[in-house]
């Protein structure tokens, strides 16, 4: 018995231990090095991620009247901070924030940092789940809370700059991020659920159709949903996707690849078959409906 306490004891310290580690590097089959959970500077400005994080952050000159006018509000905020040290966007845009919330003078135990995984099996999530439940489809996505509260986020880059959108954020307050089909939907699904998402989709079809810049917009985020085990979710999304982009090959499969792996393999080459008559030189789509039929 106090073998067993022992061992339980020792279990949990090393959880403990884990979940406290910061800049943990991720180091597997020769694979390039990434960060994972919890980061600060210092881990940005380690030997792997030095060259982009220092280049880019020496690189950017913030707007220093723009910086004096945001400076002292933006002490009354809390920043979380997601990002992925294998992601383009991540390592253009990072040193750029870092170099605006110095020039502010920004509490740094006031930004928390979390580096998400590029695995399939953990795509954009966190060994400890911080994203759970915030709808992390991009990364950079830089969200401020106010007394606990998220006020908004810049997801993937700034629509301006970020001197110029914390700007707005912190004053008037109508600035409307990046990717606004994916926020509209997914306040649906957790309002109303799938059904409420189908009920609407005459209505988002008719906001955002030519408005939206790629298909990969709501492909990623359907892929989000899928690592979550959302998978009527996912194909709600993707069916919404096909008619935004109906001239996307893509889409089809995605859809159709979604539809075989739930079960309803009919569905699935049934989608398939009307997308190959829209695109009959496709060799992907013959490929994807000869797998889905042989399985």
């Amino acid at each position: 018995m106090k073998r067993t306490v022992n061992t339980i004891l020792i279990l949990i310290l090393s959880f403990q231990l884990y979940a406290q580690n910061l800049n943990v590097e991720i180091t597997e089959n020769n694979d390039t090095p990434y960060l994972l959970g919890k980061i600060d500077k210092s881990g940005l400005e380690g030997e792997n991620y030095k060259s982009w994080f220092t280049k880019n952050y020496n690189d950017y000159k913030p707007n220093s009247e723009i910086i004096k006018t945001i400076g002292s509000e933006l002490k009354n905020y809390t920043i979380t901070l997601f990002m992925g040290t294998w992601c383009g966007d991540s390592k253009m845009e990072v040193p750029r924030l870092y170099k605006v919330l110095e020039a502010c003078d920004f509490p740094m135990e006031q930004l928390t940092v979390i580096a998400v995984s590029r695995k399939p099996n953990m795509y954009k999530q966190s060994p400890q789940h911080e994203e759970a439940g915030l709808n992390i489809h991009r990364v950079p996505t830089v969200i401020l809370y106010k007394n606990n509260k998220e006020v908004n986020r810049i997801v993937e880059h700034p629509v301006e700059t970020f001197e110029e959108d914390i700007l707005n954020i912190i004053t008037r307050n109508d600035y409307k991020s990046n990717y606004q089909i994916v926020t509209a939907i997914n306040e649906i699904l957790n309002k109303k659920g799938v059904k409420g998402l189908k009920r609407k989709q005459k209505r988002l079809l008719k906001t955002f159709k030519g408005k939206v810049s790629s298909m990969f917009a709501l492909n990623t985020y359907g892929k989000i949903l899928f690592n979550s085990n959302s998978i009527e979710d996912v194909i709600a999304v993707f069916e919404l996707n096909t008619k935004l982009f109906p001239d996307e090959p893509r889409t089809y499969m995605s859809l159709a690849n979604t539809l075989g792996f739930s079960g309803q393999k009919e569905k699935a080459v049934e989608v398939l078959e009307s997308a190959i008559k829209l695109f009959p030189d496709n060799n992907d789509l013959k490929q994807n409906l000869e797998v889905i039929s042989s399985n």
